[in-house]
C-alpha cells in the first residue's frame, strides 16, 4: 500500500511538491518519490509489500511507441495469472511487483485492462506521447482516490489533507458540507469529499484528464442475474468463493497477520490462513479495554462479549496472539489524531481505538486481514432483518433526521430542509438499484438494502480501516471485499443468506467444518467499544469546556443549547449504527471543533 498524488496544469515549485509529498509519509514510510511530467507531476511514497526492491515508484514503462508512467496504491490479487497471459502476448519483467505487472496490463488493454483485475486498488497512468492522464478506483472502493479541478488545473491524491497544501486549495465549508457533516456524518455522499471543491472518484469509476478536461466514468456496477442454484450449490460456490478471496490475499514479502475479534468473519479469515501455515504460528491481534468484563452490560445486539471465543481460536489454532487493551484515557487521547488520519470528522471511539490498535499491531506485522464487508453483502446487520427498520423509508442506520436537524444552529438550519436533503440521496440509491423485472417486492427491498449498505455504510467503514491503519503504515486487506463476491451474493435470494431464520446464513453453513460450532454459529457481535462511564466522563469535560470558548467554530454549525441536552440525555437514537450512542455522539461534535481549527476551515453559507 502506499500514497499518491499528482499536479497537472498548476503552478507548482519544488518547496509545494515537498510539502504534498510529507502529508502522505505515514502511508509510505519505505521510499518516496516525484517524477517531473508534460505539464505536471506526480508523487509517490511507498510501503514496501511486494518485491521491496523492484517495486519503485513512479514507474515508467515504454511499450508499443508509447511511454507510459504509473503511481499505484494497492494490492492486485490475480498476479500470477496476469503474469502469465502478459508474457504469452511478449511482455518482460524486471521484478514481480503488482505495480510493474499493473503497468503492463495497461500498455496491452487500456483502461480495458480494469475488466481482469482482482484486487483494491487507486492508480493513475500519464501516456507521454498523447499527453493524458488515466485515473481509476478499485470496484468496491477499498482504496481512496480524491481530486479536485482547480484554477484550470487538477489535483488528485490518496488523502485530502495532500490536495490542501497546495496553495491553489482552501478549505472551504459550505451548505451542502454542512448538511452532509450534522445530517449524515460519519457517513458522506458517494463521491463528495465534503470540503467544498474536492471530489472523490466513486468505487468502479475511471476518468481521462486530457486538454484540460476530466471525463469520468462507471465501469462497474453491481448487476441483478437470475440464480438457478439450489441452496446446497450455493453454499459450495460461497464457500469456494470466500476460500479463494482468503487465500489469495494473504501473499506477501512481509510479514502477515490477521484481526481476531472472535466474530464470524475474522474467524473464518484467521482459521483458513492459520491452516495453511505449517512452519510458524500466525500473529492474530485483538482490541480491548481496562476493566471491559466488569462493565460489559449484555444486550441484544451482544448478548456475551468476544474474549472467551478469541480465547477459543487463539488455543484451537496455535495463534500467536496479541492483545491491545486501551484505557478511556488513550481513547480520548487519539482524538485529534484520528480526525487528522480521516481529514473529516469520524466514527468517534470506534476510530479512536483502531488507530491506537494499529499503531501496536504495526511492530509486528507490515499486513493483517480483517472481517469488513461481510455484513453488507451477507445481509448480517439487523436492520437487514428487522422487517420495520427494514422497511423503513431512509437510511437504515440513521432514522434520526429529525434530531439531528434539531442540533444545527438556527440559521444554518433555516438554510436546509434536511428531510428533504436526507429523501433525495436516499431514493437516488434506491432508484439506481438493479433489479430485475417481475423480482417480487420483498426480494426488490433487500436488494435495494444490499446497495445502500455498499454504496453508504460499508464506504464509512472502509475509510475509518483505511485511513487508521495507514496512518501507522500498516496494510489491511479485506478478503470479503472481493467483487467476485459481491457479485454473486447480490443475486442470491434472501431465503439463502438468510437461512434457518440466522444471520448470514448461507456463510455459516458454507463455513462448516472450518471453525469450532461455537463461533460459527455465534452471534454477530458489533465491533467493541468501551462501556467504561469514565469514558463519557471524560468526553463530557471535554465538551463542558469547549461550552465555556465563545470562539469555538463548532458552535457556528450546531445550537450550543441542544449539545448541553445530550451531555443531560441520552438521545433516542443512536447517532450512527449501532455503536455511536451518547459518548459517541458527544465525541463526534468534538472532532467537528478539532476539524474546523485543524484544517482551518472557511464557513461558506
Amino acid at each position: 500500500m502506499c500514497a499518491i498524488a499528482g499536479v497537472f496544469r498548476l503552478d507548482t515549485q519544488n518547496a509545494i511538491l515537498d510539502k504534498m509529498l510529507d502529508t502522505m509519509r505515514r502511508r509510505g514510510p519505505d521510499a518516496a518519490g516525484i517524477c517531473r511530467l508534460e505539464d505536471g507531476y506526480f508523487l509517490h511514497a511507498r510501503l514496501a509489500v511486494i518485491d521491496p526492491a523492484g517495486g519503485s515508484q513512479p514507474m515508467t514503462l515504454s511499450y508499443a511507441g508509447e511511454e507510459y508512467t504509473i503511481v499505484y496504491n494497492g494490492e492486485i490479487y490475480n498476479i500470477p495469472e496476469l503474469r502469465r497471459e502478459l508474457i504469452r502476448l511478449g511482455h518482460n519483467f524486471i521484478g514481480h511487483s503488482d505495480t510493474e505487472i499493473l503497468l503492463h496490463c495497461y500498455a496491452q488493454w487500456g483502461e480495458e485492462c480494469l475488466d481482469r483485475l482482482n484486487g483494491i486498488f487507486a492508480f493513475a497512468v500519464y501516456e507521454k506521447r498523447k499527453d493524458r492522464l488515466f485515473l481509476a478506483r478499485d470496484r468496491m472502493g477499498v482504496k481512496p482516490l480524491f481530486f479536485s479541478q482547480a484554477n484550470g488545473g487538477l489535483i488528485f491524491a490518496s488523502e485530502m489533507k495532500t490536495i490542501l497544501t497546495h496553495p491553489a486549495m482552501k478549505a472551504r465549508l459550505d451548505t451542502e458540507g454542512a448538511a452532509q457533516i450534522i445530517l449524515l456524518g460519519p457517513g458522506r455522499v458517494p463521491g463528495s469529499g465534503v470540503f467544498q471543491n474536492i471530489r472523490e472518484l466513486e468505487p468502479g469509476e475511471c476518468g481521462w484528464y486530457e486538454k484540460g478536461k476530466l471525463s469520468i466514468r462507471r465501469y462497474w456496477k453491481l448487476t441483478d442475474r437470475e440464480h438457478r442454484e439450489n441452496f446446497a450449490d450455493t453454499a459450495a460456490h460461497v464457500r469456494q468463493l470466500v476460500l479463494d478471496a482468503i487465500l489469495r490475499q494473504t501473499v506477501s514479502d512481509v510479514p502477515i497477520g490477521t484481526f481476531l475479534s472472535g466474530g464470524l468473519d475474522s474467524s473464518l479469515i484467521t482459521a483458513v490462513y492459520a491452516k495453511q501455515l505449517t512452519s510458524k504460528r500466525l500473529p492474530t491481534f485483538s482490541v480491548d479495554y481496562v476493566d471491559s468484563e466488569k462493565y460489559f452490560v449484555p444486550n441484544k445486539f451482544q448478548p456475551n462479549s468476544d474474549g472467551e471465543y478469541i480465547r477459543m481460536m487463539q488455543k484451537i489454532f496455535h495463534t500467536d496472539h496479541h492483545w491491545c487493551v486501551l484505557s478511556p484515557e488513550d481513547l480520548a487521547a487519539e482524538l485529534e489524531n484520528a480526525t487528522y488520519a480521516r481529514d473529516l470528522p469520524g466514527m468517534a471511539d470506534v476510530d479512536f481505538s483502531l488507530l491506537a490498535f494499529c499503531r501496536q499491531i504495526k511492530p509486528h506485522v507490515t499486513v493483517a486481514l480483517s472481517g469488513e464487508c461481510a455484513d453488507e453483502i451477507f445481509g448480517g446487520y439487523p436492520w437487514f432483518r428487522d422487517p420495520e427498520i427494514r422497511n423503513f423509508d431512509g437510511f437504515p442506520w440513521a432514522q434520526n433526521t429529525h434530531y439531528r436537524q434539531s442540533l444545527m444552529h438556527p440559521s444554518l438550519a433555516r438554510k436546509i430542509n434536511a428531510e428533504a436533503y436526507i429523501r433525495e440521496h436516499y431514493e437516488k440509491t434506491c432508484r439506481e438499484s438493479d433489479i430485475l423485472p417481475g423480482t417480487s417486492p420483498t426480494e426488490a427491498r433487500m436488494k435495494q438494502m444490499t446497495n445502500l449498505n455498499i454504496r453508504w455504510f460499508m464506504q464509512t467503514l472502509l475509510d475509518r480501516k483505511d485511513r487508521m491503519s495507514m496512518y501507522s503504515g500498516l496494510e489491511v486487506r479485506v478478503p470479503f471485499c472481493d467483487h467476485r463476491i459481491a457479485e454473486y451474493l447480490y443475486g442470491v435470494p434472501w431465503e439463502f443468506k438468510d437461512y434457518g431464520g440466522k444471520e448470514k446464513g448461507l456463510l455459516r453453513v458454507a463455513m462448516e467444518g472450518v471453525l469450532p460450532e461455537e463461533v460459527l454459529w455465534r452471534k454477530k457481535s458489533p465491533y467493541p467499544k468501551t462501556m467504561d462511564p469514565k469514558y463519557l466522563q471524560i468526553v463530557t469535560e471535554k465538551m463542558d469546556r469547549l461550552l465555556q470558548d465563545k470562539n469555538a467554530p463548532l458552535f457556528a454549525l450546531v445550537s450550543a443549547d441542544a449539545v448541553r441536552q445530550i451531555l443531560q440525555n441520552e438521545p433516542v437514537w443512536p447517532w450512527y449504527g449501532q455503536l455511536m450512542r451518547r459518548p459517541q455522539t458527544i465525541a463526534y461534535l468534538l472532532q467537528i471543533n478539532e476539524w474546523l481549527l485543524r484544517y482551518g476551515v472557511e464557513l461558506a453559507f
